[in-house]
């Protein structure tokens, strides 16, 4: 990784997509060891983690990964994720913060040097663009390794820096004894490429 000791840094992790992107690798994130290997970078200013949770549930199992986020130096934003009823009457649900990433991302771009994306999403490709334009490096955080690939090719190829998970594994990955983290529960698609359905996931028919 191409860090300079002086810059300022800001994290943004698209919390389903590097779900998405460990899994597929067969690893877990341990975030306390995420934040202690990018203070070691440079300063880090700010970590955005991103998650939409499901509100009809008595006990999300995301609840613990949030509090322990909370309180421990992340910057947590959260939004209802929407069930509904396709054409076929399978139950699904939409659950997309693309909009809240970009919009935090542009605010802070001024006051940092370094914007690291934790995501694959080629949606991204026009906001790594613009934050660039403003004289910062971006930095994304994806692979190529899994199957599928979790990294859009324009994504990757925009970016000042890629950065592939499976390298970054021996660094931020969980130890066997350390407790598991939660499943994901609301996930988006985990293919790289657009797809106007790409925030749904199927759900098991009401009984």
């Amino acid at each position: 990784m191409n860090f300079y000791p002086q810059e300022r840094i800001a994290l943004f992790i698209d919390g389903a997509n590097l779900y998405s992107a460990a899994r597929g690798l067969g690893f877990d994130i341990d975030y306390k060891r995420l934040l202690e290997l990018f203070r070691s970078k440079g300063t880090l200013l700010r970590a955005f983690y991103y998650t939409a949770l499901l509100e009809d549930q008595e006990y999300s199992p995301l609840r613990p990964l949030i509090d322990w986020l909370d309180y421990n130096g992340f910057s947590v934003v959260t939004k209802p994720a929407k069930e509904f009823t396709d054409a076929t009457g399978r139950r699904r649900v939409k659950g997309n913060m693309d909009i809240e990433l970009a919009i935090d991302a542009m605010e802070i771009a001024d006051k940092v040097d370094h914007v690291v994306i934790f995501s694959g999403d080629g949606d991204f490709r026009r906001l790594v663009d613009a934050i660039q334009r403003k004289g910062k490096r971006v930095s994304v955080v994806s692979t190529t390794r899994s199957s599928p690939p979790m990294i859009a090719d324009e994504l990757r190829r925009q970016a000042d820096q890629f950065i592939d998970l499976e390298s970054l594994r021996g660094f931020i990955g969980r130890n066997a004894d350390n407790r598991p983290q939660v499943v994901q529960p609301v996930d988006e698609d985990d293919d790289y490429y657009d797809d106007e359905d790409e925030d749904d996931i199927d759900l098991p028919a009401r009984a």
